[in-house]
């Protein structure tokens, strides 16, 4: 079946151009659409059989596919079909589904597809199905070099996650971080980045010089982080594409917490200066600085709402570390927090609706968010220790880093891992990671 291209996207991964298109005319459907911030959900029954192919297209289907069951199911809002229950074969439903095949066994949609090998480049088309209603959703078409068949696997997701939910997935994204080892009181802390999922892990840094605080850039293609490079805590600029890393300046003092504008032109950071922190903003082209905040206190942990015009920042101003906004330019700073405990480390979803925090008091630590306004409060998960809250680009994912003790036969040692959960508190689950992990920072989508 010939599907005819109809518009074209790019987008750059590793250096090799990955290109979409969609496929034929859609039938459109109507679909469910969960409300994914409110209560607990019943999870979307669908069928993912593996995309046709033959030869070695045969195993990257089976592969991207297994990509795309395990992005969907890790979300908590879909639940693959049991593949014994299949009836048609995947050869077949990739040519035409039968639908009663695939209602009788309870799928409420459905994914085909077929793999084309073209010697270094995989063609996949693929399409999601309306099972009730017997209707295309989506059809597209993926063009990809072989080495690239993962991100194939995330793209897809996102399709399927946008046409059955009814907003942006979040699975082509990667997650750079602190991979972290040795004894607590000797720790070797070294960037590391990956996928969402996990995969594709690599670091970034060897170890000799400790790291803090990674931030990605919106173009997700440079990081800033807080480094003790030669002891001398500053804020760097570490650019994926090249490997490249740089000191954002040479300012007075210890600068910290650094997270980038959302239009990516400055740098907003904390400085300590006799004896105070303060926020400054930092032009990237210029490398000039202005001060935000002053007075007496340590305010830091900056983060702007999506729009650029407010900023969020943990400060001790008021005796106790509580949450504050202020406008972009440094006036009308107000607290937002009032609960029991401090709260540190706010970060403002994507979404504009929300602000993450961590709280920790006597009972321990807890990761919850609440409305800009401070109104809303709500605990999501709670824990020994626990901290550092990133939003998905979507913003109704979370990732944050806990610890717990790991005791050795002489009562050393602790653990450190990245876990996730939903807005609404459920599906919480744990990142795995080649070593302990402490800081992590999602990107934004990346095609």
């Amino acid at each position: 079946m010939d599907l005819p291209l109809l518009s074209r996207r790019a987008a750059l991964f590793g250096g090799t151009a990955l290109a979409l298109a969609p496929l034929g005319k859609l039938a459109r459907a109507q679909s469910s659409v969960v409300d994914i911030t409110r209560a607990r959900t019943d999870p979307i029954p669908i069928a993912l059989p593996d995309f046709a192919g033959a030869g070695d297209a045969a195993r990257y289907g089976r592969d991207i596919m297994r990509v795309i069951s395990n992005n969907l199911k890790n979300s908590g809002l879909f639940r693959p079909v049991e593949r014994a229950a299949f009836i048609q074969t995947p050869d077949a439903a990739a040519q035409t589904p039968r639908f009663q095949d695939w209602r009788v066994i309870g799928a409420q949609a459905l994914v085909t597809g077929r793999v084309i090998d073209q010697g270094g480049q995989l063609r996949v088309e693929f399409r999601l199905w309306d099972v009730l209603p017997e209707a295309q959703l989506e059809g597209t078409l993926l063009s990809a070099a072989t080495a690239n068949w993962r991100r194939i696997g995330h793209l897809i997701s996102d399709v399927i996650y946008e046409r059955l939910l009814g907003e942006k997935g979040y699975f082509d994204t990667r997650v750079v971080y602190v991979a972290e080892s040795g004894p607590r009181d000797r720790r070797v802390r070294r960037l590391a980045i990956m996928d969402q999922d996990g995969e594709n892990h690599r670091f970034l840094t060897d170890g000799t010089f400790q790291v803090l605080t990674p931030r990605f850039h919106p173009n997700a293609q440079q990081i800033a982080f807080m480094s003790y490079f030669r002891n001398e805590p500053r804020v760097y600029l570490f650019n994926l594409e090249s490997g490249r890393q740089e000191v954002l300046g040479n300012f007075r003092g210890m600068t910290l917490s650094p997270r980038f504008s959302p239009d990516g032109r400055s740098v907003i950071l904390s400085s300590t200066r006799g004896g105070d922190a303060n926020l400054y903003v930092v032009d990237l082209a210029s490398r000039r600085e202005r001060q935000l905040t002053s007075g007496s206190g340590l305010d830091v942990s900056p983060c702007y709402s999506p729009d650029g015009q407010q900023i969020v920042f943990n400060s001790d101003r008021g005796g106790d570390q509580q949450l504050y906004v202020m406008d972009a330019g440094g006036g009308n700073i107000r607290r937002i927090s009032f609960g029991s405990g401090r709260y540190a480390t706010p970060v403002w979803s994507p979404r504009g609706d929300l602000i993450a925090f961590t709280r920790f008091g006597r009972g321990g630590f807890a990761i919850g968010v609440m409305r800009p306004d401070g109104s809303g409060e709500r605990i999501l998960s709670e824990g020994w220790q626990m901290e550092g809250p990133t939003f998905a680009p979507n913003g109704r994912v979370m990732m944050y880093y806990r610890e717990s003790p790991a005791r050795d036969s002489r009562g050393n040692g602790y653990s450190a891992r990245i876990a996730s959960i939903d807005i609404a508190g459920f599906n919480e689950r744990q990142v795995v990671t080649p070593t302990d992990a402490t800081d992590p920072a999602w990107s934004p989508l990346l095609a």
